[in-house]
C-alpha cells in the first residue's frame, strides 16, 4: 500500500474506468480521466494497492476538518472479492482516523442497489441523499445516498 503521485493518474484512471464499467446501464462515461485524478490528488490523496508490481486496488481519501470521505473505490475485476476493496476502506479509514477524523463519510449512486448492504458490514449507515453531479449526464434519475460512521 502506498500513496498515489501525479505521475499515478493514468493508471489510477483507467482502473476506476476498468472497475466502473458496471455503472453503464445508467451513465455514457467514463467515471474519470488523468486530469481529473490529478485534481483530486490536490485535494486528497489516493492510496494504492500494489500486487506483484500491478495496480490491484485504490481509493480515493479526504479530510474534511474532524469527517473523513472516500471514494472511488476501485479493485481490478479479475481480483475483486479477494479482499482487496476491505483493505482499502480499512486503510482509508486508518488514514483519517490518523488525521484526527472522527467520522467516515462515502457516497454512491441510489441504483448500485448492491453497496448499501457491502457498506453496512463495516459499519456504515444512511444518512441522506445528495443530487446526481449536474455534469455528469445520466441517462435515467439518479442521485447519490451518503453513509458515515464514526470512526
Amino acid at each position: 500500500m502506498r500513496t498515489a503521485e501525479p505521475a499515478d493518474a493514468p493508471a489510477i484512471a483507467h482502473l476506476v474506468n476498468t472497475a466502473f464499467r458496471s455503472e453503464r446501464f445508467f451513465i455514457d462515461a467514463d467515471r474519470t480521466d488523468p486530469e481529473k485524478v490529478g485534481a483530486l490528488l490536490q485535494k486528497g490523496t489516493f492510496l494504492l494497492l500494489l500486487e506483484d508490481g500491478v495496480l490491484a486496488g485504490c481509493v480515493y481519501t479526504e479530510l474534511r476538518g474532524e469527517r473523513g470521505y472516500f471514494g472511488l473505490l476501485a479493485v481490478d475485476p479479475q481480483r475483486q472479492r479477494s479482499g482487496i476493496g476491505t483493505r482499502l476502506i480499512a486503510a482509508a479509514e486508518q488514514y483519517c482516523r490518523s488525521a484526527r477524523c472522527r467520522f467516515m463519510d462515502l457516497t454512491f449512486v441510489n441504483v448500485r442497489q448492491e453497496l448499501p448492504a457491502y457498506y453496512q458490514r463495516f459499519g456504515y449507515v444512511e444518512n441522506g441523499t445528495l443530487p446526481f453531479p449536474a455534469e455528469q449526464l445520466a441517462k435515467i434519475p439518479v442521485h447519490l445516498v451518503r453513509m458515515s460512521k464514526p470512526l
